[in-house]
């Protein structure tokens, strides 16, 4: 005799299932359609599901127990490995400013205003290979581009030891962004075919947040390395990147045989023959994020140009870009020249650069308690304006404070400008969680991870030569975008607040049959339909 768990255990689908009189094509079109008129976690029981992923189940039942078992196995065998991955880009990319700090430019030949060229150039190649990225990802999977492009970076990475003045270091900086410019928006768009909306924000803070442990790493590790400049005829800054860049090739060959392509193809590879799961885990893992996004129930679809021209022209994904693009500025001259400033606090190149560590230690700490707590209220909007204010607080002690003051107080305005919950993985799960289709969605990803670079074109002149070495001017610039950002992220709030109100009065003046007959017959896709609703 079998035993079922009561309702109230069962974390079961809302939405009534329907066959297709085993018509696999009619049915997997119809799973598209409705998949893309229904916004995330707001199918009501009126409306019908179905789903084309081979591992989905209609009438799965299971315990919320089963389903936080499928998670932690998630969270132990695929998110480490994400968060490596990330580890090492973001070592890779903190280690320029290191050896900015190193003499760099010097050895070469140059001024910081050819390294905010150079960082100009960045900037712009990363934006363009953000955007191919996303879409590529779509095309060839994004568990085999994220190897890929780790290994190509990983060799541009360790040829920095061959650059000998300005035009090679703008060649490798040229090259090294487009290497790495596709990996985060790939990562997006992979690690949405395993974790649900109310999910993803606190896993993206711990992607960003682990970022800032790489560069407090590196920062450590800069400053044993530099100190092997000139054996083998090599500085210091250059063994930096060799060893950096070696590491990253070796990660990248073991990732190539780590990620699954999803849930349901977890075994083989370093994985193991068993996998992950067991059959009935899978179908929780594929069931319960279709329960929750049902745009997932083809995830393996591509991306056409009709996703482009309607992203393109979405009002909202401009308004996170901007949100990006303001919010953001501020990091470049934070990650460019954090060692440059805490040196002119009086401390020597190898202490500048393992006085790094502690911001990046905070941020990451205090990044996951704000996406973890915006995760858990439900909210978004005032937890961004939150992570801005902080930010601004930093820079108002970095512009205030007199230049007599003392190293440990202006360490102390470093370490709360440096450690601020950055708020870019709360902005990129707010966007994500209010774009549909799932086209849609993945070219918004790539162009918020775009704007996340593009910033840095006119952040890489807002520290300048002639401003050095307090930067008074430039803290004023950060201070006012800061000031701007808190604005953009209460503004955005209430345009998604009141959108809502004015489609519920709509929706509630329609009868039930009008509102069928809208679900079944509308030209209206994805969150441009009038039953979205968008989270605040």
């Amino acid at each position: 005799m079998s035993t079922f768990p009561v309702e109230s255990e069962l974390a079961h689908p809302k939405p009534v299932v329907v066959d297709v009189d085993g018509n696999r094509d009619e049915e997997k079109e119809l799973a598209r359609i409705v998949a893309a008129s229904h916004p995330p976690s707001e199918i009501s029981d009126d409306f019908t599901l179905i789903a084309s992923n081979e591992h989905f189940v209609r009438d799965l039942a299971y315990t919320l127990e089963e389903e936080h078992k499928v998670r932690r196995k998630l969270d132990t065998h695929l998110m480490p490995w994400i968060l490596l991955t990330t580890f090492i880009l973001n070592m890779d990319r903190t280690n320029n400013s290191n050896a900015i700090s190193a003499g760099l430019p010097a050895d070469l030949g140059f001024t910081i205003d050819a390294v905010n060229n150079a960082t100009l150039i960045y900037a712009l190649v990363f934006t363009l290979a953000t955007f191919s990225g996303a879409i590529i990802a779509k095309q060839v999977g994004p568990h085999r581009w994220i190897p890929i492009l780790m290994f190509a970076w990983g060799i541009v990475t360790w040829s920095h030891i061959f650059i000998k003045n300005v035009g090679g270091y703008y060649a490798v900086r040229f090259f090294i962004a487009l290497t790495e410019g596709g990996v985060i928006p790939a990562t997006l768009i992979y690690l949405g075919g395993y974790y649900s909306t109310k999910e993803l924000a606190v896993r993206l803070a711990t992607f960003w947040g682990v970022q800032s442990v790489a560069s407090a790493v590196s920062g450590l590790m800069a400053a044993g390395i530099l100190k092997m400049n000139g054996i083998s005829g090599l500085e210091g800054w250059k063994w930096l990147f060799l060893i950096d860049g070696v590491i990253t090739n070796v990660v990248a060959i073991l990732t190539f045989f780590y990620l699954p392509s999803g849930p349901g193809r977890t075994k083989g590879g370093l994985r193991g023959p068993k996998g992950w799961f067991t059959d009935r885990q899978v179908k929780i893992a594929v069931t319960r994020l279709i329960r929750d996004d049902p745009v997932k129930s083809d995830y393996e679809q591509k991306v056409t140009w009709s996703d482009i021209r309607d992203a393109a022209i979405e009002p909202r994904l401009w308004a996170h870009l901007v949100l990006t693009f303001v919010g953001m500025m501020p990091i470049t001259p934070l990650q460019t020249y954090m060692p440059t400033v805490i040196k002119t606090f009086g401390y020597n190149v190898f202490v500048s650069n393992a006085l790094t560590a502690p911001p990046y230690l905070l941020q990451m700490v205090a990044s996951v308690a704000l996406c973890w707590n915006s995760d858990r209220v439900g909210e978004r909007g005032f937890h961004g304006a939150f992570g801005a204010a902080w930010f601004m607080v930093g820079w108002i002690m970095l512009r205030a404070l007199p230049e007599t003051s003392s190293k440990g107080v202006r360490y102390l305005a470093i370490l709360i400008a440096g450690g601020w919950p950055i708020t870019h993985p709360l902005n990129i799960a707010w966007m994500t969680e209010n774009m549909a289709p799932l086209g849609k969605r993945t070219v918004a990803s790539g162009a918020i991870i775009g704007a996340a670079n593009l910033f840095a074109v006119p952040g890489a002149y807002i520290y300048r030569a002639d401003d050095q070495p307090y930067f008074h001017r430039g803290n004023s610039v950060l201070i006012a975008l800061t000031a701007s950002s808190i604005v953009i992220w209460i503004s955005l709030k209430f345009w998604y607040r009141h959108t809502n109100k004015v489609r519920e009065e709509r929706w509630a003046s329609f009868t039930h049959e009008v509102q069928v007959e809208y679900v079944k017959n509308t030209s209206d896709k994805g969150n441009q339909r009038l039953d979205f609703r968008f989270h605040n």
